[in-house]
């Protein structure tokens, strides 16, 4: 088993590989998985430089999915390169996050987004160990201190980190915070900080037609309200 399992989620175009660079100098021998849906040109490459590397491209299945069922892989692969496995990957949906107990989680914000925005991300963010707060070189104090107090709100036990990627600013104690971690001697009987939802209706597996004829499996429909008629 790694001894360090650290995973970093957030929105898309928020900043995790950079803050993830920066993270790497403070861990001893590490390896990254990246965790996407598609295989994109500059991921042909390696974004971490000489760090072991491997990207998981989910395709069709759901990425938080996809990663729970490939961690018992992914440790095997940890034996094999380093001594810690630093996942990156991106709810989609926001509705589910694939951190477990036993795994050290973070989740990244773009200081730039709304206030209100950071509620919308759900379990990755209110079940979060430590949350990064990227971009700060971009909005006033007061903007940044809003924010910051939102997401306090939002997770009272999560560690958090406003920091900017560019200059490195912030990234010492974000960097302290994750060498301090450990994983327990064992984590067999590990398990998810919050389900899944249900993948098991007739589009989960491919059906492309409309109407509730070609419908199957798990359907959710919206309970409208009754109108009444004068």
């Amino acid at each position: 088993m790694p001894q360090k399992l650290i995973l970093l989620s957030g929105a898309s175009a928020v900043g995790k590989t950079a803050v993830l660079r920066w993270m790497l100098t403070s861990i001893q021998s590490p390896c990254v998985c990246k965790i996407d849906c598609y295989a994109h040109g500059a991921d042909s490459q390696n974004p971490y430089g000489d760090t072991p590397y491997v990207l998981g491209v989910s395709g069709d299945i759901c990425p938080d999915h996809f990663l729970v069922s490939n961690l018992p892989e992914l440790f095997s692969w940890c034996d094999d390169h380093g001594n810690a496995l630093v996942i990156e990957t991106a709810g989609l949906c926001h509705r589910c996050s694939p951190a477990t107990k036993m795994m050290c989680a973070g989740c990244v914000v773009d200081c730039t987004t709304s206030a209100q925005a950071p509620q919308s991300l759900g379990p990755m963010l209110l079940h979060a160990d430590f949350i990064v707060v990227t971009k700060i070189d971009m909005v006033s104090q007061a903007e940044r201190e809003i924010l910051l107090w939102k997401l306090a709100q939002l997770n009272p036990t999560a560690k958090l980190f406003p920091v900017d990627t560019l200059a490195g600013y912030g990234m010492e104690p974000l960097n302290r915070y994750i060498a301090s971690q450990s994983l327990p001697q064992s984590i067999q009987e590990d398990t998810l900080r919050h389900t899944m939802p249900m993948g098991v209706c007739s589009y989960c597996v491919g059906e492309q037609r409309v109407g509730s004829a070609y419908q199957q499996g798990v359907v959710g429909k919206i309970q409208f309200p009754e109108v009444r008629h004068v």
